[in-house]
C-alpha cells in the first residue's frame, strides 16, 4: 500500500477540534517543524483543528513548531514532561494567562505511559512521583517494600513524527537522536502522519536498519531539507 501523501497540507486535513496529538522531538531534535506549519496554516485558514491535547515531552521553544501552535491558541491541555526549556515564553505567557493547561509526568513515565499505549498495557507502577505533588490521588501498591504510583496508559488520536528515511509503505528510519519518541507514539497513537528526508521505494530500505514497521504509520510526505528549530529561533523567525 502506497502510504505517500503528496502535500504537507493534505498529510493533516482530517485532523479535527479536540484531537489529542502526539509530536514527536526531543527539543528540536526530531521535531516534525514543517507538519506542526501545516496545522498551523489550516488553523489560521480555517479556525481548525483547535481544542487540542498535546504530548510532547517539552512545550516548545521560541516562535516556531510547538510554541507556534500554543502561541496561535490551538492548544487546550498540554501534556510533557519538561516545560521550562530555552526559551518557552509562548508556553510561559499562555499559562500564566489562564488560557492553556498543563499535565506534568516525569521524562521516563511520559515515555513508559506512551510504550504502554502502543503495547496495550493499560496501567502500571512506578516508585516515581510516590510522595509528591505529581502522584496525588494516584492509586499506589507496595511492592518489594517500595511504594509504587500506579500510571495509566497515554493514547494519541494522531502522532505527527520526523523520520529520516521511509519507503512508500511506510517503513521509518530515524537519525541519531531524533529517533527519540517517534516509534513510540508512532505505536500509540490511532493515525501516524511522518514527515521524511527522503522517500524511497518498496525494498529499498535496508530492513535491518527500520526501526518503525510501515504497520504503524499511516501517511508519509517527503520533506527534503528540514528545518531545525535550534536555527530557525537563531535567525529569528517567529511563524505566524
Amino acid at each position: 500500500m502506497d502510504k505517500s501523501i503528496e502535500s504537507l497540507a493534505a498529510a493533516v486535513a482530517d485532523i479535527p477540534d479536540g484531537a489529542t496529538v502526539m509530536i514527536g522531538g526531543f527539543g528540536g531534535s526530531g521535531a516534525p517543524i514543517e507538519l506542526i506549519h501545516a496545522l498551523i496554516d489550516r488553523y489560521k485558514a480555517t479556525g481548525s483543528p483547535g481544542d487540542l491535547v498535546v504530548v510532547n515531552n517539552n512545550a516548545g521553544n521560541g516562535r516556531v513548531g510547538l510554541a507556534a501552535m500554543i502561541d496561535a491558541g490551538m492548544v487546550r491541555r498540554l501534556i510533557c514532561s519538561f516545560p521550562r526549556s530555552s526559551d518557552p515564553r509562548a508556553f510561559t505567557e499562555k499559562y500564566l494567562a489562564g488560557e492553556i493547561e498543563l499535565e506534568l509526568i516525569p521524562q521516563g513515565t511520559l515515555a513508559e505511559r506512551i510504550r504502554a499505549g502502543g503495547a496495550g498495557i493499560p496501567a502500571f507502577y512506578t516508585p516515581t512521583s510516590y510522595g509528591t505533588e505529581v502522584g496525588e490521588g494516584k492509586p499506589t501498591a507496595e511492592f518489594d517494600g517500595k511504594m509504587c504510583v500506579q500510571e495509566r496508559w497515554l493514547k494519541g488520536d494522531f502522532a505527527l513524527v520526523k523520520a529520516e528515511c521511509a519507503d512508500r509503505h511506510g517503513n521509518l528510519t530515524y537519525r541519531h537522536a531524533a529517533r527519540n519518541f517517534g516509534p513510540i507514539m508512532c505505536m500509540a497513537s490511532a493515525r501516524t502522519i511522518v514527515q521524511a528526508s527522503r522517500i524511497m521505494e518498496p525494498g529499498e530500505l535496508d530492513p535491518e536498519t527500520v526501526v518503525t514497521p510501515g504497520l504503524f504509520v499511516d501517511a508519509v510526505v517527503e520533506v527534503p531539507d528540514p528545518g531545525q528549530e535550534e536555527a530557525l529561533i537563531r535567525a529569528g523567525v517567529r511563524y505566524e
